[in-house]
């Protein structure tokens, strides 16, 4: 019976992981990349407004009403800037790459599916959408009423993540990564992996 220890014969070893196996896989898509013909665009009331902006940042974030998360997001981010209630155009050449964010209610839902109606239709030329933030309104399971509501909204984006509820962020405390969800964490990891796959094809 051979020893198990014996260091003249061979065993399997496992190579460290690389860097890259470390960085978090680019997520598929699920819904359209680019805007669409034939999309109708919602009433001009229902629009974001476009604002020009003097900085640049990796990452924007819109969000699609007021009290959405954009601000809670950006901080969870570096690199990252909200851009409050309003598409943002930059000096870049190429569009601003952007993410909207939505409360899981029905209105946030309903403003988030106007905004991405807007984008569809071609209005929007000078963002990228790479998907859809929807922020929990509330602690617990969503009624299957807003899950059904949620399903059909996120057809209309590339990718869809949810965030579930943070009573810290409630009460005004500071948001920080290290103490956030896994979803949130997720969220961050997947985008950064995202904006490098796409900073390596330029």
């Amino acid at each position: 019976m051979s020893d198990p220890l014996n260091p003249w014969l061979s065993r399997p070893t496992t190579p460290p992981p690389t860097e890259a196996a470390l960085i978090a896989a680019v997520p598929d898509t699920f819904g359209p990349v680019a805007p669409q013909r034939g999309i109708p665009a919602p009433d001009r009331v229902d629009q974001l407004p476009i604002y020009d902006r003097n900085t640049t940042a990796a990452l924007w974030w819109v969000g699609a009403h007021g009290g959405a998360g954009e601000s809670i997001l950006a901080a969870l981010m570096p690199g990252s800037q909200a851009a409050g209630h309003s598409w943002p155009r930059t000096a870049s050449a190429t569009p601003a790459r952007t993410v909207l964010v939505a409360r899981s209610d029905a209105r946030g839902l309903r403003a988030a599916q106007a905004a991405m109606r807007q984008w569809a239709a071609g209005l929007v030329p000078s963002v990228e959408v790479l998907g859809l933030v929807v922020m929990a309104d509330a602690p617990g399971r969503l009624p299957r009423s807003l899950r059904d509501l949620m399903q059909v909204v996120s057809g209309g984006v590339p990718r869809t993540w949810s965030v579930p509820w943070v009573d810290a962020w409630r009460v005004g405390e500071p948001p920080a990564l290290a103490s956030s969800p896994r979803e949130a964490q997720r969220l961050v990891d997947e985008l950064t992996a995202i904006l490098g796959a796409a900073g390596t094809s330029n």
